[in-house]
């Protein structure tokens, strides 16, 4: 297995590991460390991957930064009844230009993946995302990617690519394997009319941070279809966070934050996970804790995850039709775990690498939004993009 851009997690977070109980998270750990070097990870689920790269950041000023009070909060937690394994396989470092840190991470990530094992990324910016994008070239013919964050980070893909800008260059780079992108939480104040304008025109989907915290449950759809999710802290509101981490006094709250964190651990599809834009402080303890937080609540998601999308076997499902506007909906209903589906149709011109897109996850108040007469947002541009 080619991990060897990994360096070991350090003493210090081990030394303060042996202090804590038997029973905490941190000694259930497979643990890459100097001593005894990587760990086996045959039959290992999820692994954590720090990168400590923010070079590409708005606002880098050549300050460096470390994950070991992450690492101390998350080692403190104790686990649920869990029943996969996961290791901690260490940190990415700076390489002599960003270019090379992307490398590493995504082969990295391509190894693991390789290997059916979920990395979970912590971050410095959130540009690392196009090296975890990257990664999927050879394995997924298409990819979604939701981002939860209070903005599109669309930028000008003329420029150089910077934490703000990371998606133009998602879009406009070949191999072109993005079929959807979602965005959690935006606040339009920090989007300029034209990026939303563009969401729009592309059938990309956006969810702005009041409809969301108003019925939390809208995201776990959104999180059901994804492939790669990617956390930018600056979607917390500054409450909840250490001084130096501060954005916004809107944004999610920590409740809300883990929610999500859990939905995108429960999606069959989710099979990389990352949180950026950590910014370490001497006020750290809220922001560490915070962000190991909803490291466990994706590892619980991942345990409790239910292979309920197999509609093969009648007994497993139930199917319901509506007619809307001359259109002919079809809904699936798993009996396992309640979870609906609508039905986007073929076309005759549909590239063969979009047909695992046909059933799109949905919510039961789309199914009554149809029966009232209404097409689902979601179908709609689902229905537009595989029909261009």
């Amino acid at each position: 297995m080619n991990l060897n851009f990994l360096s070991p997690v350090q003493d210090l977070v081990l030394a303060h590991n042996e202090l804590l109980s038997n029973q905490v998270l941190g000694r259930k750990l497979k643990i890459h460390s100097k001593q005894h070097g990587m760990p086996d990870l045959t039959n290992v689920k999820m692994a954590i991957v720090g990168v400590l790269e923010n070079r590409n950041d708005i606002n880098y000023i050549g300050e460096e930064f470390q994950l070991s009070e992450i690492r101390k909060s998350l080692y403190s937690l104790f686990p649920g009844n869990w029943h996969y394994t996961v290791a901690d396989i260490g940190d990415i470092l700076k390489g002599d230009t960003v270019a090379d840190t992307y490398f590493a991470l995504q082969e990295t990530i391509k190894t693991l993946l390789d290997n059916n094992v979920v990395p979970i990324i912590i971050g410095g910016s959130q540009d690392l995302t196009y090296a975890n994008y990257r990664a999927y070239d050879d394995y997924l013919p298409m990819v979604n990617i939701v981002n939860v964050d209070c903005n599109f980070d669309l930028g000008d893909s003329a420029k150089p690519i910077k934490n703000n800008s990371f998606l133009g260059k998602i879009i406009l780079e070949k191999p072109y394997n993005l079929f959807n992108y979602s965005t959690l939480g935006y606040q339009t104040y920090f989007n300029a009319q034209e990026e939303i304008d563009l969401m729009e025109k592309l059938y990309f989907e956006a969810y702005r941070l009041g409809e969301v915290s108003n019925n939390i449950t809208l995201a776990e759809p959104v999180l059901r279809d994804a492939n790669i999710v990617s956390l930018d802290l600056k979607s917390i509101r500054s409450a909840e966070v250490s001084t130096k981490q501060k954005h916004s006094p809107n944004g999610f709250d920590g409740k809300e934050i883990c929610a999500i964190s859990r939905y995108a651990g429960i999606s069959n599809k989710v099979s990389s996970f990352g949180i950026y834009e950590y910014k370490a402080s001497k006020d750290d303890e809220a922001t560490s804790m915070l962000i190991a937080q909803i490291m466990w609540y994706f590892i619980e998601g991942v345990n409790c995850r239910v292979q309920d999308d197999d509609f093969t076997l009648e007994d497993k499902y139930q199917k319901f039709t509506v007619l809307v506007d001359e259109q002919q909906l079809i809904f699936y209903k798993s009996n396992q775990t309640g979870r609906w589906w609508i039905e986007i149709p073929f076309f005759p011109n549909l590239n063969n690498k979009l047909k695992r897109h046909a059933l799109l996850p949905c919510m039961h108040d789309d199914y009554v939004d149809a029966c009232k007469g209404k097409v689902p947002d979601r179908w709609y541009k689902a229905f537009k993009k595989n029909s261009v």
